[in-house]
């Protein structure tokens, strides 16, 4: 009953601000087609963006040795690999120099939102068993001078990318991964309010609608793949909410894109419109996983013709988006 009360405060909860890791501071999964469509006409990053700024510099910054490590190449099968607790490559960004700590501190500021700087930051430190910044590492596929590029960040709970929208058809570049080693749901948990959120959704619905999207075992937490054209998708359809209930759905996707930049949030709007708005999009609950047997569910994913997220919230927090647009 305690954590059914606890739906009632919705907002993020406060992180303190630090610096990165408190120092210096694939194609998309799709499977669909993905759109070709001519690049600026649409809302996205660009080369030009502050994060995509920061990566060239980074890349002319690399030494030789450095370069070997560092720069993979386009095909290289890491830049489609997904999971939530892995190193990309040996250069771990307490490798790099003083200067290009500070530049990728740069990249990670560019590609999040104020909140979610500060809430990933506290999140690595929580998660990195005390070893900083050595336990995330960093690659550059392509080249950031040239038609494609990406960047990427990985390690314990977490994927960032960023491509200035070089990518065919994948917003943020292909697909990320969030989470934290905090067990169960209280404030400790740095996105417990995602789940809040989608639960009040789930409280609003009536039984008839709850049945139907309340599933009994969950799939995969890395299967966020794009299904094909026409295939069902598990769980409510946003068609068959009420008005308010529609709006809540939307805060559920709107908590989900909270901790990203807006150039990317933007994309990502823009594409759940091009593939029918929120009444196109699912949400699904699933038994799997309830902690605490309470009926509020710790597991739960949104999916769209253009839009896939999985969030496990038990144990602790797995999460996993993946956006791209089709023709």
């Amino acid at each position: 009953m305690a954590r059914r009360n606890q739906l009632a405060c919705l907002d993020c909860q406060s992180v303190d601000r630090r610096g990165f890791f408190g120092s210096v501071g694939a194609a998309a999964l799709a499977g669909g087609a993905l759109s070709l469509a001519p690049r600026g006409v649409h809302a996205a990053p660009s080369r030009t963006s502050a994060a995509e700024t920061a990566v060239k510099r980074l890349h002319a910054s690399l030494t030789g040795e450095q370069r070997k490590e560092v720069v993979l190449g386009w095909d290289d099968k890491r830049r489609q690999t997904l999971s939530a607790n892995w190193q990309i490559t040996k250069a771990s960004v307490g490798s790099f120099s003083a200067d290009q700590q500070k530049i990728i501190d740069e990249i990670v500021r560019g590609v999040t939102s104020a909140d979610g700087y500060e809430r990933l930051q506290r999140q690595m430190k929580d998660d990195s068993g005390g070893r900083g910044v050595t336990a995330y590492s960093v690659a550059i596929f392509g080249d950031p001078e040239k038609d494609r590029f990406e960047f990427e960040l990985a390690g314990h709970h977490l994927t960032l990318r960023c491509d200035g929208d070089t990518v065919p058809g994948a917003v943020f570049g292909g697909p990320l991964v969030y989470g934290h080693g905090a067990k169960g749901n209280s404030t400790r948990n740095l996105f417990f309010y995602q789940t809040k959120r989608a639960n009040e959704l789930y409280a609003a619905l009536d039984e008839k609608h709850r049945k139907q999207a309340l599933l009994a075992r969950a799939p995969g937490e890395r299967s966020v793949e794009l299904r094909k054209e026409g295939e069902a998708l598990p769980g409510i359809s946003g068609s068959d909410l009420s008005k308010d209930q529609l709006e809540l759905f939307q805060k559920v996707v709107t908590d989900i894109l909270a901790p990203y930049r807006k150039e990317d949030v933007d994309e990502v709007q823009e594409c759940i419109k091009a593939g029918g708005g929120y009444e196109k999009l699912h949400i699904a609950f699933y038994q799997t996983g309830d902690l605490d047997d309470d009926g509020v569910w710790d597991v739960w994913r949104v999916e769209g013709p253009t839009f896939c997220s999985h969030f496990r919230g038990a144990p602790h927090v797995h999460a996993y988006l993946n956006v791209a647009r089709r023709v």
